[in-house]
């Protein structure tokens, strides 16, 4: 699997992200399975948060099943999330650090490659998450930072107070959720995708080195499930994917795969499943050198205009 930077030379990662929000109820053998196909296809990043499972639970079995020696721990980029406390946000410096210690605690680590801030507190004090970032990378738990479904607005507030760069921003993106993309590509005409949408989130994440991690990227976007195999909604899109993944020998995921990580923008997709063999395919994506042709004829094919 080709491996890119995220943000600072000192941490190298894979362009495919194992997010693990869905292990609660596997069992050690079922989640060894599973990181162990991930990293046999290349993936060297796997994504927590405090509340997959809530209270940390995912994490904890995470950490109970791996159980990692120091030196098989920095084979591997661990990244998790705060910020998210069931109906109400806290990036308080109070809560960050609990929820990193707790984070520590559950996942076995003396440290955390990526700590991400989830979804943006509108009650954040930039200087409250300054003084957690601070303490954090002084005691050398917290190697990088990054936030989740910030607006540029919002990380440029944060950018304004604290030190540490902020490396990444794991926000949405999928061929049939692609206003970050599509916007621009119908700007200044009468057309609803020319609505903007993302205030230029894409293009400002290129432009300040912020890598941005493609969440639910089989995921229709508008809450109907995935959009791969659904030919009701996507007839056109699942017919082309299809020919395109069998001209390549690879499975449709694949292709939806190589669909974002062919985007000069150098993001990384997040995927979020249990199953070891949709690992594998997915993750042979990240090697697809879609042609410029290609790629506009999949994007035409989810429903967008190219002018």
């Amino acid at each position: 699997m080709r491996i890119q930077p995220i943000g600072s030379s000192d941490l190298i990662a894979s362009n495919v992200i194992l997010g693990l929000m869905r292990i609660k109820d596997l069992n050690d053998a079922q989640i060894r399975t599973l990181v162990s196909t991930a990293r046999e296809a290349g993936v060297t990043m796997f994504d927590h948060a405090d509340i997959y499972g809530r209270d940390h639970a995912c994490e904890e079995r995470f950490g109970a099943a791996l159980n990692w020696s120091a030196a098989d721990r920095e084979q591997v980029v661990l990244q998790t999330k705060c910020g998210i406390r069931w109906g109400w946000f806290d990036f308080s410096t109070e809560h960050i650090l609990r929820s990193v210690d707790a984070s520590l605690a559950a996942l076995r680590t003396d440290y955390l490659d990526v700590l991400l801030l989830h979804r943006p507190d509108a009650l954040v004090e930039p200087e409250e998450v300054a003084a957690a970032f601070d303490s954090l990378a002084a005691s050398g738990k917290v190697r990088h930072f990054g936030v989740s479904n910030h607006t540029r607005g919002q990380l440029e507030l944060l950018r304004a107070t604290v030190d540490q760069p902020l490396i990444a921003n794991q926000l949405q993106l999928s061929l049939t959720h692609a206003d970050m993309i599509a916007e621009g590509v119908a700007l200044n005409m009468r057309h609803d995708q020319s609505v903007v949408r993302t205030d230029g989130i894409l293009d400002y994440c290129r432009l300040t080195s912020t890598t941005i991690q493609a969440w639910s990227p089989f995921q229709s976007g508008d809450g109907s499930g995935p959009y791969l195999g659904n030919r009701e909604r996507y007839a056109e899109l699942n017919d082309v994917v299809d020919r395109l993944a069998a001209e390549y020998g690879v499975a449709p995921e694949a292709i939806a795969t190589a669909w974002i990580t062919r985007h000069p923008a150098h993001m990384q997709v997040v995927l979020g499943t249990t199953r070891p063999e949709r690992v594998t395919a997915a993750a042979a994506g990240s090697e697809l050198p879609l042609t410029r042709e290609q790629w506009y004829e999949v994007f035409r094919a989810a429903g967008y205009i190219v002018p």
